[in-house]
């Protein structure tokens, strides 16, 4: 997350678990969507520089983090499946 500083990392990171939260139809709380969301912007940002994407700002910024929350969201949920 380049050039957002850290509130607006972590602005950013609640955001984007409260918006994978609804796309994945969970149901977390606050303290679940910003972790949600602060480790889906480590995984988004990791496979953004993978494939040679760059992002600075806020929107950019927001729509990595959405997507690797919502990665990350269907990573544990497949998990949480096969493991019953």
């Amino acid at each position: 997350m380049n050039g957002v500083g850290l509130i607006g990392a972590i602005v950013i990171g609640l955001l984007a678990g409260f918006i994978a939260e609804k796309i994945m139809n969970r149901n977390h709380g606050l303290l679940t969507n910003l972790v949600v969301g602060l480790v889906g912007a480590l995984l988004g940002g990791f496979a953004a520089r993978l494939l040679g994407f760059g992002f600075d700002g806020f929107l950019p910024s927001l729509v990595v983090s959405v997507s690797g929350a919502v990665f990350l969201l269907a990573i544990l949920r497949r998990m949480a499946s096969r493991r019953f």
